[in-house]
């Protein structure tokens, strides 16, 4: 998975988000400022499509309506705007068409500046853009890639906002739980991912290992310039993804893991390799 999944593209030349706190809106009318918020916001570099080719399966969505604009269009958000969530279902439903076996998480799990109507807007492109390819709510554990096969279906949305309930292929959000260590330091992140693996359900949802670093307000201000990537990604990932390499999948274990510039090192394709220890396990079983 990718964290911030949208954030490869956010336009600079828009107000700020609703996300944002008022001083920060206040400061953002200063140019200047909104492109230091750039290096801050942005956490991906690849299109939804390229990290559709890299391997990435699960998507971390935020998205907003704009005040102030006329219609009910709805954007990815992350301080700034980026584009508009339409234009990112279509590009992935066009990499499910090419791809029919494949099968994608999206979990909407931010909402800014959206009401009911807003809401029902959002949802009614969801189901524009994937149709037939969308999985209704069932039990977790029946959801194998067989199951999914056999009912031609690609798409699992899971959303985190009370109107899940009128709609059939809109998953509860509280089916994946997502803990968050909201630090800077890489060592309590490594920490807090063990203990919440240990603490998550046996059964019946999915879990989100986020190994990512967030930074402080005082981290921004004391590198203002250098931006996300090189003040805590560049330096971290590779402890991070030794602490992948370290992990087993399957019950207990890791289930969807998300990290931040998901090119910088072999991240997805280690992700993925995680898979091998499930096949040995059978293997061994049988």
């Amino acid at each position: 998975g990718s964290h911030d999944s949208f954030s490869y593209w956010v336009d600079e030349k828009s107000p700020v988000g609703p996300d944002q706190a008022t001083a920060i809106k206040r400061l953002a009318r200063i140019s200047l400022v909104r492109k230091i918020m750039k290096k801050w916001s942005v956490t991906q570099n690849l299109t939804f499509k390229e990290q559709l080719e890299g391997g990435i399966r699960y998507f971390d969505l935020r998205v907003s309506s704009k005040p102030g604009e006329i219609g009910q269009e709805i954007y990815f958000i992350h301080g700034l705007f980026g584009i508009k969530v339409w234009d990112g279902l279509k590009e992935m439903n066009s990499f499910l068409e090419q791809h029919p076996k494949e099968v994608i998480f999206l979990d909407f799990n931010h909402f800014y500046a959206m009401d009911d109507s807003h809401h029902h807007f959002l949802i009614n492109r969801i189901r524009s853009a994937f149709e037939s390819k969308l999985c209704c709510v069932e039990c977790v554990e029946y959801v194998t890639l067989l199951y999914m096969w056999e009912k031609k279906h690609q798409v699992l949305i899971f959303y985190h906002h009370p109107l899940y309930q009128e709609y059939p292929f809109l998953w509860p959000g509280n089916k994946m739980p997502a803990p968050w260590a909201n630090t800077t330091n890489v060592h309590k992140l490594l920490q807090f991912l063990e203990t919440t693996l240990g603490e998550r359900s046996r059964y019946g949802t999915f879990h989100v290992s986020q190994a990512i670093l967030t930074p402080q307000v005082k981290t921004i201000a004391r590198h203002l310039i250098r931006g996300l990537k090189n003040t805590l990604v560049h330096r971290n990932l590779p402890m991070i993804l030794n602490w992948v390499k370290a992990q087993k999948p399957g019950v207990m274990g890791v289930n969807i893991i998300t990290s931040d510039f998901v090119e910088l090192v072999d991240f997805a394709a280690t992700v993925i390799a995680l898979n091998n220890l499930l096949l040995e396990e059978g293997e061994f079983a049988t």
